[in-house]
């Protein structure tokens, strides 16, 4: 089905993921996210503005965009239900028979409940991208305790096996020893009692840990303290050995197993800017990685956007909404011979 005004997914995609920012809004009420739960929502009048949006000659773009960017995740699932009640089809498949390529993996992914989305990111981490190191340990070390039960058990009844099994396959040495930590969710609850004694043995563990076979320490370390401890170990063990940890971890490890070390020190130290850097560096590259932009927007969009918004202005000098609008210029989908500017859109701004 072709897009309304003669015009392809390309400008959709754009601004679809431009939205997600949410670049000019404020943060919903008592989170850091952008996303709030849109007050005037009616399902009735969201489920028959898509069933518009689908029918007929074209999709209305328009529509789509007001929708599915302006409602929560909770008021997304609350109108596909509907959908199915009124019209007896699935919405998700609806909108993926008129939509294509990276639009429509981003409405996928707007519509599927969190659970999926990470399950599957997850799967393709560490199945098919080898990306564990990075898209795996993203996901495994950045949910919420009842966010990771949900999502290893969404991962089990999918794909009929454990998330642990498929880790213990298809990684190795400490990457896969971290990465099973993390899937246990076994990290120490902070109970507001500083443990000096316990910062002072990490630190004094870790400056030991510095040679071969003690990967355990590490691990243990890395993945069962509570971050509020682990941030000041980090800070600490700078100023006991004159550099920081990164520097240690660079000088003693080695391809995945370096790169999933410094990804756990980027998380503990700073999570907003540890996406912020992610998705910089997804928008850097030569052709734009959607998949990284969509899963970060989608999933940090009702927790902690603004932060990590503020955190990419602050590192990279410009918003993170105008460097997503930048994207429109680099964007080849199906059914287009060359990357172009969008076109301008009569679409609600943010």
């Amino acid at each position: 089905m072709s897009v309304t005004h003669g015009r392809m997914g390309l400008s959709l995609t754009q601004e679809i993921l431009s939205h997600l920012g949410l670049a000019n809004k404020t943060a919903a009420w008592g989170t850091l996210g952008t996303l709030r739960t849109f007050l005037s929502f009616s399902v009735d009048k969201d489920v028959q503005r898509l069933l518009k949006a689908i029918a007929g000659q074209g999709v209305d773009r328009i529509a789509i965009l007001d929708v599915l960017t302006n409602r929560s995740r909770e008021q997304r699932q609350l109108i596909s239900r509907a959908f199915h009640e009124r019209t007896q089809q699935d919405l998700l498949k609806s909108l993926q028979a008129a939509l294509s390529g990276n639009l429509e993996r981003i409405v996928v992914a707007l519509l599927q409940p969190a659970a999926h989305l990470d399950a599957r990111e997850l799967r393709t981490a560490l199945k098919g991208s080898g990306s564990a190191e990075d898209v795996a340990l993203e996901i495994l070390a950045t949910r919420t305790p009842p966010q990771l039960q949900e999502c290893l058990a969404v991962y089990k009844h999918n794909f009929q096996v454990d998330a642990a099994e498929d880790i213990k396959s298809e990684t190795r040495g400490i990457l896969r020893d971290l990465l099973l930590a993390l899937a246990k969710g076994g990290r120490e609850a902070y109970t507001g009692i500083i443990d000096y004694n316990l910062a002072a043995q990490d630190i004094q563990a870790l400056k030991q840990a510095e040679g071969p076979s003690t990967e355990r320490t590490w691990v243990l370390v890395f993945t069962q303290r509570n971050p509020e401890h682990l941030v000041r170990v980090l800070n600490q063990y700078q100023w006991y050995t004159g550099h920081e940890l990164e520097k240690t971890v660079r000088a003693r490890f080695h391809g995945a197993a370096c790169v999933a070390l410094l990804n756990l020190a980027s998380v503990i130290r700073n999570t907003p800017l540890y996406f912020a850097d992610k998705l910089h560096q997804a928008l850097q590259e030569t052709e734009p990685n959607y998949q990284a932009l969509m899963r970060i927007l989608i999933s940090r969009s009702e927790t902690d956007l603004l932060s990590i918004r503020a955190e990419f202005r602050k590192k990279f000098g410009k918003s993170l909404y105008s460097s997503l609008q930048e994207i429109s210029g680099k964007i080849r989908e199906p059914g287009t011979t060359r990357p172009k500017m969008a076109r301008s859109s009569k679409g609600p701004s943010v």
